[in-house]
């Protein structure tokens, strides 16, 4: 990511942005690591500390808007450019497979095409596709996941995804006064990739339930886990698509309190007791 930064014009940010969301990961792990832990190349982690101090000094009081990976793939879009699938597809799959199986790696890759229609002056219509991608959560273990999947329903998905997401979670049960799920139009499509092998994969009963993809997977994954979720969000806040979700202001307010009653409850629990309400916005810095 250094190394890939240095290349691409207003990429530290990314950088930046994944080094509070390795060492908040870190912090919270069953053994916990300090960023000296996790970067125990003295030159290296005085270096990054140097460059990215909110990092080093934001990982005990702000809470990360993404899993690293996320910031792993935004890189790696900025460096191929989104109409290039298959090349941002084979950079994915050299890094993983170059990587620690697991560990803050994310498993599945999602591609979410949008179909536009434009009318050009003499009245003809052309049509045009666009990418936006997303990855999986790259957390290990129930509590950080939850723990990440709440901050991202709260800082960092688009509207409209959030609010799918918030009707089921924390429990993979509905909301009994609260339904954001949403049917995407036709012009939208998503197909996801096992990132290591780039098989296709099946969308899985909680996407099913969120999007209204078609499915005859019954395995139902946490809500928010999977990579559709960070792609649609990616397509909708960047496209005009209008998904028509339970607009409801009052039940959504009182769906999003849940989330963030609960987020509290499980860093209580696993005893992160210095978040001071905020989530970290990463540095544009020098590029």
């Amino acid at each position: 990511m250094v190394d890939w930064c240095n290349k691409i014009h207003g990429s530290r940010r990314l950088v930046d942005e994944m080094l509070h969301s390795i060492f908040f990961l870190g912090k919270i792990n069953k053994v916990p690591f300090s960023p000296s832990e996790i970067i125990p190349d003295g030159n290296m982690h005085d270096n990054l500390q140097r460059t990215y101090p909110g990092a080093f000094e934001s990982y005990l009081t702000h809470l990360p808007k993404r899993s690293p990976f996320s910031c792993v793939l935004d890189m790696i879009v900025l460096q191929k450019k989104p109409e290039n699938e298959n090349q941002i597809k084979q950079s994915l799959k050299d890094l993983v497979n170059n990587l620690e199986p697991g560990f803050l790696v994310s498993s599945t890759l999602c591609v979410s095409t949008f179909i536009k229609s434009q009318k050009s002056k003499c009245g003809q219509t052309s049509k045009t596709s666009v990418w936006h991608y997303g990855v999986s959560m790259s957390t290990s273990g129930p509590n950080p996941g939850k723990i990440v999947i709440g901050c991202s329903c709260l800082s960092a998905w688009e509207h409209n995804v959030a609010g799918a997401v918030m009707t089921y979670y924390p429990e993979k049960k509905k909301k009994p006064y609260f339904d954001g799920t949403i049917k995407l139009p036709a012009e939208v499509k998503c197909q996801a990739y096992n990132i290591s092998s780039g098989r296709e994969m099946n969308p899985c009963r909680s996407c099913g339930n969120l999007f209204g993809l078609q499915t005859l997977e019954e395995k139902e994954w946490p809500y928010g886990n999977c990579a559709e979720v960070e792609s649609l969000s990616n397509l909708l806040r960047n496209e005009e698509v209008n998904p028509t979700p339970d607009n409801n202001p009052d039940k959504r307010k009182e769906a999003k309190d849940s989330v963030l009653k609960e987020l509290k409850k499980v860093l209580q629990m696993i005893k992160y007791n210095t978040w001071e309400g905020e989530f970290y916005t990463a540095q544009t810095l020098q590029s």
